[in-house]
């Protein structure tokens, strides 16, 4: 009887061992699983979305005017300039904008500990259109030519997190400190640009309006080398720093007893959001809620760990911003409805259904 007890102990054992093994690659599959689908379906959107416009050009013939222009053998320069120049950009540049954003939401999520901070908590977002402002009503630019307003929405985004950094240098700080010094620049950069566009004439008043809202009506090739080279490195940077930002998710003390500066991690990752967050935001403006409701919405699905978090959530956020965009240029087609508009409409409902929904905690 007692080798029975044994040999049904070590059966159990083994179920035990198995069962758990099994359910952890089942909870390992699920994460890649989302990543998977969100690729899946931005793909069909990009593809559909490249044969929607004034011109109803099917999949098959803007296949061949991208292969044909690869080769050098433009056959319809109308149709090769509509797909080439007009609609590939901008679903390129939309892609590279919902993953830069959406990042950029989850590290600041993390390293801030605040559900509601966003790639544009530290002031970036009035930085840069203080600067697109002054550009556009006063002429008043970094540099000339056509990137004028560019280098300016740069260069001023910028401005708010150096002060954040000064600030930080002067004295410890704790998140919520940094997050409220984010807060109370955005309030004078946006004061100061209430009070140019009060001074404005209404043409410029339309554009810097067109600005703030978000856009990728202005997407060329131009725009894409330095928002997609800067992104790109900048989410490789985040995501080497993902286990140490789940370190950091634990708190400042736990940090320090595992040998983690919590202050030098969330300044580097403060700067590399700001980073991506500028070189989007310089060409495209203002559209909000990706860097919000992406992380959020990943984080219902596949959990808090940052290592599946960060691509996850770049991949929702790509989704988000194409149907987004599509949805703009379909629903009151042939006039357009920006995608910073878009986004709010569909990321506000999906985000409350989905907290509804989710009743357990994931914060």
């Amino acid at each position: 009887m007692r080798l029975q007890k044994g040999n049904n102990a070590e059966i159990d054992s083994d179920f035990s061992f198995s069962s758990v093994s099994g359910q952890f690659r089942k909870y390992i599959w699920r994460k890649y699983v989302f990543i998977i689908i969100c690729l899946m379906v931005s793909l069909v959107v990009a593809v559909y979305a490249l044969t929607i416009g004034t011109y109803d050009i099917g999949f098959g013939e803007c296949f061949r005017i991208l292969v044909d222009h690869l080769q050098g053998n433009i056959l319809d320069p109308t149709k090769d300039v509509i797909v080439w120049n007009v609609r590939l950009p901008r679903i390129l540049l939309g892609a590279v904008v919902g993953a830069g954003l959406a990042v950029g939401g989850a590290t600041m999520q993390s390293v801030l500990k605040n559900p509601l901070a966003d790639s544009y908590t530290t002031g970036i977002s009035s930085g840069a259109s203080f600067g697109a402002t002054i550009a556009i009503i006063l002429g008043l630019t970094v540099a000339g030519g056509r990137g004028a307003i560019v280098a300016n929405a740069f260069i001023f985004s910028l401005v708010p997190v150096l002060l954040i950094v000064v600030i930080s240098g002067l004295r410890k700080v704790s998140p919520t400190t940094m997050i409220l010094s984010g807060i109370a620049i955005m309030y004078v950069f946006n004061a100061i640009t209430t009070v140019l566009m009060l001074m404005s004439d209404p043409d410029d008043l339309a554009a810097v309006y067109s600005w703030q809202v978000g856009t990728l009506s202005t997407a060329t090739w131009d725009s894409i080398p330095i928002s997609f080279a800067v992104t790109s490195a900048g989410i490789i940077v985040l995501a080497l720093l993902s286990n140490k930002l789940n370190i950091l998710s634990a708190g400042d003390e736990s940090a320090k007893s595992l040998g983690v500066d919590a202050n030098k991690i969330r300044i580097i990752s403060l700067l590399t959001v700001s980073l991506i967050t500028a070189s989007i935001v310089s060409f495209t403006g203002i559209i909000g809620f990706v860097g919000l409701v992406s992380p959020h919405v990943a984080r219902l699905f596949i959990g808090s760990d940052n290592k599946f978090l960060i691509p996850a959530s770049a991949t929702f956020g790509v989704m988000l911003v194409l149907i987004s965009d599509l949805v703009g240029r379909t629903i009151i087609a042939p006039a357009v409805l920006q995608v910073g508009v878009v986004t709010a409409f569909l990321g506000g409902p999906l985000f409350l259904y989905l907290l509804i929904k989710q009743r357990k905690e994931i914060w």
